[in-house]
């Protein structure tokens, strides 16, 4: 059942991202003051908002291990971290490049940057402190302090635009800004194959997890015998 669900989430996200490519490229107008770079708006946001739900999950999971000492918990908090790791070294890197053309810069210690810059380091360094534990009550429990406060520096980010003034612009969907209504579904539609894709990364990893946890445990029953 769970591959059929993510044959289906995935071949869905293809086609979704297929058809979104074609409407970006070949429909949607340049954007009047940014030009053709404007587009990757569609890829640095919604990669920003699977990153930041990904973090939620893993905090949320984190507090469930915490209280109910269930292992599956902290998995799933280990697949939704690695996944949103990676979407939001995506954001942070198609950022990059997307000031490289509008500032001249690739980088400035930016409080929006900065504060993800230091998320990705905080969630980077709860994938290295479960590689140093061995035992798995001990690692989960670690991880999952780690993870909760982790999650801490998410509002950071969030907010730091609205908290101190920032080179980086106001965020279109809530408050200081405002995009075309094209360009605003297209952000919107674009996010679906993206939530898609890494509904089946966590799917996998997931059950990377889980067999590993079965290879853990058969091999300390064999060093038992």
């Amino acid at each position: 059942m769970r591959e059929r669900i993510m044959i289906l989430f995935g071949g869905l996200a293809a086609v979704l991202l297929v058809r979104n490519l074609f409407v970006m490229f070949l429909r949607l107008p340049d954007e009047a003051m940014q030009g053709a770079i404007f587009r990757i708006i569609f890829f640095h946001v919604p990669a920003a908002w699977t990153a930041f739900l990904c973090c939620f999950i893993a905090f949320l999971c984190s507090i469930l291990y915490l209280a109910t000492k269930n292992l599956r918990y902290d998995s799933v908090a280990l697949a939704a971290t690695e996944v949103g790791l990676a979407c939001g070294t995506a954001n942070l890197i198609s950022g990059m490049f997307w000031g490289r053309i509008i500032w001249g810069i690739w980088w400035t210690w930016d409080p929006r940057l900065t504060s993800m810059l230091v998320c990705l380091l905080l969630y980077g360094g709860y994938i290295m402190l479960r590689r140093a534990v061995e035992e798995a009550s001990q690692r989960a429990r670690i991880s999952a302090v780690l993870s909760i406060f982790a999650f801490a520096d998410v509002p950071i980010v969030i907010f730091s635009i609205k908290w101190w003034r920032t080179q980086h612009p106001q965020p279109v969907v809530w408050g200081g800004g405002s995009m075309d209504p094209a360009y605003w579904n297209m952000l919107f539609l674009n996010w679906v194959p993206i939530i898609l894709i890494a509904t089946v990364m966590v799917m996998v990893r997931l059950r990377q997890e889980e067999a590993q946890r079965e290879i853990d445990a058969v091999r300390r029953w064999a060093h038992a015998l």
